[in-house]
């Protein structure tokens, strides 16, 4: 995501609310689609009933919540970390 913003701030954008709501718009689905199918397959061992499940299940729940808090802090506290301690590139 930041490789993004850094991207449109080098390619002219000036505004860094425009180069952080634009470049959140291109990462979105792959950044939703990654933590999805991770957590999908993470899904039979957290509801696993059968033998070894009282070491799957907890891992597996821990590694769900993981990528949800990640993908959350990747759509939201990045950007507006970004927002305030990133500088739009002076053209001359």
């Amino acid at each position: 995501l930041i490789a993004e913003f850094n991207r449109l701030n080098t390619s002219g954008y000036t505004d860094l609310k425009r180069i952080v709501v634009d470049g959140t718009k291109v990462r979105l689905r792959p950044v939703l689609m990654t933590a999805f199918v991770a957590s999908l397959g993470f899904l039979p061992m957290a509801l696993s009933q059968g033998e070894g499940a009282e070491v799957q299940r907890p891992l597996a729940t821990v590694v769900i919540g993981g990528l949800l808090i990640a993908t959350f802090l990747t759509l939201f506290v990045l950007p507006i970390l970004y927002m305030m301690f990133g500088r739009v590139k002076n053209e001359k």
